[in-house]
């Protein structure tokens, strides 16, 4: 059956269902009216109890023994579905699997579980159980292996993490074997098998990693700010962007078990990650899932609803462009790219975010008939309250070559000359502001006032023809938007990653005493300056040729580097400056590089910012 066929019978499910518990005894009026899922204007409605819905758990069995204790590790499912899906009825399922149920607790209020005297849970964190199970959809809850109530021991992103997660599904799908507190098997005979994914931060790389084992059943994945490469989150092109250790201090943070049980994991993730030289290896394949040896972006069959933030410094914006563009061309996708750091839309554009979700998992889990498919696949917010809509991302654009040159200028036309600056840690506030000051740490270039509003989306790329002065250096470069302006605050994690609280709360869906799914309102947080850094890069020079191996420089050699920036979608108004800084070590992306000290010659003449532009204002959405 092809997909498209597969997607339109959905539509027969529920009745058929309902028919067939009539054909088997019940009177036919009542079970088509007890078991329908109702639908009106393209969506399903809340038609099943909340309250009175079954809840229970499960430890499905992985294919994984990751604490080396000779048995297969459980994984440990909280289960939420109607209690219709006991007569007949079979219901899809979303799915959030996560590490952070102990700690720190998951969501921007950090919510965590709480449990009856079954142990089955009263509490579901976030609204997905509130808002879904009373439109007929069952939810289920993961502890990630080797973390809250399943087995085994956390490996940072690598096999183990992913595979867990794989086991769910295929128990779901009848592949797998699941058990009950007294040891007994369990099936999944309530589901339709159908399964969507859904989470934030390494919840959301635990979507992509599952999606790219190509398992049957997992029909969508909707991963917020969710990252593709373990290096991508550790590392920038050879740099260390957090701090030393990082794996290891990850897998203890989310594992409250003693010690000693995973101290051999451990002491394997400190010395996998390769903190010493910040390369790329056989740990960091693992961990790779855009074309890793678990999972790879072309085996994902999944639709996926994906979200980034421009500006985040947790898991950056290529983390997302890179995966998108490895994505086959035949995966149904959709995004929201926005200007705010580390954030799940559902506190930032929150009805808007919900309605969306709500017709995307009625679309591909339920196969309701709506327009979410028909709709721009992208979503784009160029500022507060701003945002349009577009047919995909990157928008269409040309590349357009700026050139450094002597007198500060940034320009087409080629140039002669050379500048210098020292290889030292700043902040890209220092590096950014006062373009015209003398500053023996940066070399900064401006365009002319730009005549139309400019708009970039997509990847830049900086190439840099230099000498150093020892081996190696940081080399930093930044692209700066002068002009006074109100923007998203996304860039300060002390600032709510662009948003703040204003007081009250929205309840979303049905309530118990103990989940009410309540959450705050928030709304954007702005802040109005002169300058805005709107992306940078970053690359340790000895990296120059390969991630895998480091090539130190010879001193007074001339060497030409080009890598990529950051992507970004943003624009540029009139009368504002394009600014070009070239610096060293940045001290707003990495907490374990020190600089160098190294001094850095540029021959301006091979040395270029090449962007992905299109002139124009575009639209409000």
């Amino acid at each position: 059956m092809s997909i498209s066929q597969r997607r339109g019978s959905l539509a027969t499910v529920v009745l058929a269902t309902a028919l067939a518990t009539a054909a088997a005894g019940a009177p036919a009026a009542s079970a088509t009216a007890e078991l329908a899922v109702e639908i009106s204007g393209g969506l399903t409605q809340p038609a099943f109890s909340y309250k009175d819905a079954i809840r229970e758990h499960v430890r499905v069995q992985s294919p994984v023994d990751s604490d080396g204790d000779g048995k297969q590790d459980l994984v440990r499912v909280d289960i939420i579905r109607p209690k219709e899906s006991s007569s007949g009825l079979k219901v899809p399922v979303i799915m959030h699997e996560s590490p952070y149920f102990d700690e720190p607790g998951v969501g921007f209020e950090l919510d965590r579980k709480t449990y009856d005297a079954n142990g089955n849970l009263t509490k579901f964190p976030l609204f997905y159980d509130n808002y879904f199970v009373p439109r007929g959809y069952a939810f289920v809850s993961v502890d990630m292996i080797g973390t809250r109530l399943s087995d085994g021991c956390p490996t940072s992103y690598g096999a183990s993490d992913v595979l867990g997660g794989k086991a769910v599904i295929d128990w779901l799908n009848g592949r797998a074997t699941a058990y009950d507190d007294n040891g007994d098997p369990v099936k999944a005979s309530w589901t339709t098998g159908r399964t969507g994914m859904i989470g934030q931060s390494y919840e959301g790389a635990l979507a992509m990693g599952v999606a790219g084992t190509g398992v049957e059943g997992l029909e969508t994945i909707v991963p917020v700010a969710g990252f593709s490469s373990g290096y991508g989150m550790w590392r920038a092109n050879g740099t260390l962007t957090w701090f030393k250790g990082g794996p290891e201090w990850q897998a203890d943070r989310v594992d409250l078990d003693p010690q000693e049980k995973c101290a051999a994991v451990r002491r394997q993730l400190a010395a996998g990650s390769d903190d010493e030289t910040g390369n790329y290896n056989a740990f960091w394949r693992e961990r790779d899932y855009r074309s890793g040896p678990i999972s790879k972006a072309r085996n994902v069959r999944a639709s996926v609803f994906t979200v980034v933030g421009m500006q985040d410094r947790n898991v950056r914006a290529d983390q997302f462009s890179t995966w998108w563009a490895a994505l086959p061309r035949d995966v149904q996708r959709k995004a929201w790219v926005t200007q705010y750091g580390h954030l799940d839309p559902f506190y930032a554009r929150r009805d808007v975010w919900v309605d969306t979700l709500h017709q995307w998992f009625d679309h591909e889990l339920m196969g309701v008939a709506n327009d979410i498919m028909r709709r721009p696949r992208v979503d784009v917010q160029l500022g507060p309250d701003r945002w349009i809509a577009q047919a995909d991302w990157p928008a269409p654009t040309r590349t357009v070559t700026l050139r450094p040159r002597q007198d500060g200028s940034l320009g087409r036309k080629p140039t002669t000359g050379t500048g210098s600056y020292l290889d030292t840690r700043q902040t890209e506030v220092a590096m950014a502001r006062d373009p015209a000051a003398t500053n023996a740490n940066r070399l900064a270039f401006l365009t002319p006032p730009l005549k139309t509003a400019m708009r970039l989306s997509g990847t830049p790329s900086v190439s840099l023809r230099l000498k150093l002065d020892k081996p190696t250096a940081n080399l930093g470069v930044l692209l700066v938007d002068y002009g006074q302006d109100t923007c998203i605050h996304g860039v300060d994690p002390a600032g709510g990653q662009g948003l703040k609280f204003i007081g009250g709360e929205d309840c979303v869906g049905e309530s118990t005493a103990d989940d009410d799914g309540c959450y705050f309102r928030a709304a954007d947080n702005t802040v109005t300056s002169g300058f805005q850094v709107v992306t940078r890069g970053i690359l340790d020079a000895q990296n120059h040729k390969s991630l895998s191996r480091a090539t130190p420089l010879t001193p007074g050699k001339s060497y030409q580097i080009t890598w990529s920036m950051l992507p970004q979608d943003y624009e540029f108004k009139a009368g504002h400056r394009l600014g070009l800084v070239l610096t060293g070590t940045n001290d707003d992306i990495t907490d374990a590089e020190p600089g160098t000290g190294t001094k850095v010659t540029v021959d301006l003449a091979g040395t270029s910012v090449s962007l992905p532009l299109f002139a124009g204002t575009s639209s409000a959405k």
